[in-house]
């Protein structure tokens, strides 16, 4: 089913081009100087944002795509360029205290992620884990006390979004029940880099559902909304890397289902764009649809690994954030 599901939405689903207006909201976007995230910046800048902040690994890189996305939109002094390294929590954290001078921030889009099939360390874990999971969570909970700020300060509900993947039901991740399930996908000789994307993916949307759930206060009304997605499979420049028989696979399946990076990017502002209504929700083709996710994350089995996944993700935080706890409200 879950073929079917992907065939469906790649042949026969378009997303709808997003409407939603952006007025006078400052929007935080991780990997914007390309492929998604880039897209969906030409989106927000379109749609009235005042301030949108392209964090990015490479300057040279995000003031090359500032200049295009002021050509392509014709609006000047809205994109502001800052440097952020997710292989690095020095330097998640350095971003998020220069954040912290923001008078307003409305929305994190955490797009950045990376897929490689080479097992290497990075802050002491897997380079997949360290940037798709680990510093992606560090970024969206360190950032919670300015995004609650701006929330009552403008009666507002912000919004965090992980841009995750349907890809997520290519793995059960069986390592949930060893003692240490990250101590286990840390080690070198049990590291099966074929399925890591799709097992950080799934480790996205288990950890936030888990966080969700901690972000919700006593009269049931999130201040942060917090949600994940899917674009689709979109020809994002994401699997570059890639190699071997792993990239022909990959090559054929672009030329025969891939989404261009701006109808995928649809979804990311979608998700955006949601409201309360999908606080904890995955969503599909830019709509919340809790069906397209596995059996696995559904089940109770899932419940399960998801609570356990975040006890553990929250204790390797606490190594460098001991107020980790603390931030969540």
């Amino acid at each position: 089913m879950a073929t079917l599901s992907f065939l469906r939405s790649q042949f026969f689903v378009t997303p709808r081009i997003p409407t939603h207006d952006f007025s006078g909201q400052t929007i935080i976007i991780t990997g914007g100087n390309r492929g998604l995230g880039f897209e969906a910046a030409r989106h927000i800048v379109r749609l009235n944002a005042a301030r949108v902040i392209l964090a990015v690994r490479s300057v040279d890189s995000g003031h090359d795509a500032k200049r295009e996305l002021e050509m392509s939109t014709g609006r000047q002094d809205v994109i502001e360029i800052y440097k952020l390294d997710m292989s690095s929590q020095e330097s998640v954290q350095r971003f998020v205290a220069q954040m912290g001078a923001l008078d307003r921030l409305d929305a994190v889009l955490l797009n950045a992620g990376m897929y490689t099939q080479d097992f290497v360390l990075k802050d002491n874990h897997e380079s997949t884990l360290t940037v798709n999971v680990i510093n992606t969570f560090l970024l969206g909970i360190l950032l919670l006390p300015i995004l609650r700020r701006s929330a009552q300060v403008f009666k507002s509900v912000a919004c965090i979004t992980i841009v995750a993947s349907d890809r997520h039901v290519m793995n059960n991740l069986p390592e949930w029940r060893e003692s240490n399930t990250f101590r286990v996908l840390n080690d070198p000789n049990k590291a099966a880099m074929s399925q890591r994307y799709y097992v950080s993916k799934l480790l996205q949307i288990l950890l936030a559902r888990a966080m969700a759930r901690r972000l919700v206060p006593g009269d049931g009304r999130p201040v942060v909304v917090l949600n994940s997605l899917t674009p689709g499979y979109c020809s994002s420049g994401l699997l570059s890397n890639a190699y071997g028989l792993t990239a022909f696979g990959f090559w054929l399946l672009a030329k025969a289902t891939a989404r261009p990076p701006e109808v995928g990017a649809r979804t990311l502002v979608a998700a955006l764009s949601k409201g309360a209504e999908s606080h904890g929700k995955y969503l599909n083709d830019g709509e919340i649809d809790e069906t397209a996710l596995s059996p696995f994350v559904r089940s109770k089995e899932g419940a399960l690994a998801q609570e356990k996944l975040w006890e553990e993700l929250i204790e390797i935080l606490e190594r460098s954030r001991p107020d980790i706890r603390l931030l969540l409200g």
